[in-house]
């Protein structure tokens, strides 16, 4: 099931959305992660960078069969041994991965889905404990030149609680993420 309003721009317009490498490092992605994974890969723009960074694998999952095949071959292109993509509707039947086996999960524009707590829900299963969730988000903001209309648009408190229900902890501080995003990290609760 796709989220609500998710098409994509073309990619050189969607490039111009985002910094990769400084949203990823803001974010907190260790180059030591073992796996990292992704919810919404559209053109691979995080999974990618992602790859370049760790030094375990990435997997990035989207719905839409194009964009996959698209991010594969970007990945063989650049090298990059260690991304995966795979076809999947994770909203309907989750990632497939092993309980705790992620050291990091990307939830990027997404939350804006009708039900963002089974994304979140999906998140903290597949996160190893003190394994790190990050969210990004459009800014609550209608000047924004993309994103999903304000009606449907969470604020950061909105995702902050979201998250906070989900189980997870120790949530960090917003992120002011240039030029139109916000994004914060929070943990998978230690299991004691």
């Amino acid at each position: 099931m796709k989220a609500r309003e998710s098409g994509m721009p073309d990619e050189a317009t969607w490039k111009t959305f985002f910094h990769p490498e400084e949203a990823l490092a803001a974010l907190g992605l260790d180059p030591e992660t073992r796996l990292a994974v992704e919810f919404g890969c559209g053109y691979g723009t995080f999974t990618l960078e992602a790859a370049r960074i760790i030094r375990g694998m990435v997997l990035g999952f989207d719905i839409e069969s194009g964009l996959v095949d698209l991010c594969r071959q970007k990945s063989a292109q650049s090298g990059l041994a260690n991304a995966r993509f795979e076809r999947r509707d994770f909203v309907a039947d989750g990632t497939g991965l092993a309980d705790h086996t992620a050291d990091y999960v990307m939830l990027f524009n997404i939350l804006h889905a009708e039900d963002p707590q089974i994304l979140l829900r999906e998140a903290r299963r597949i996160l190893a404990p003190g394994g790190t969730l990050a969210v990004m988000h459009w800014n609550y903001d209608p000047q924004t030149p993309r994103g999903p209309s304000m009606d449907i648009r969470p604020r950061p408190e909105d995702c902050r609680r979201w998250v906070k229900d989900a189980g997870f902890t120790e949530i960090g501080p917003n992120i002011h993420l240039p030029p139109w995003h916000y994004g914060f990290t929070a943990k998978a609760k230690q299991i004691n």
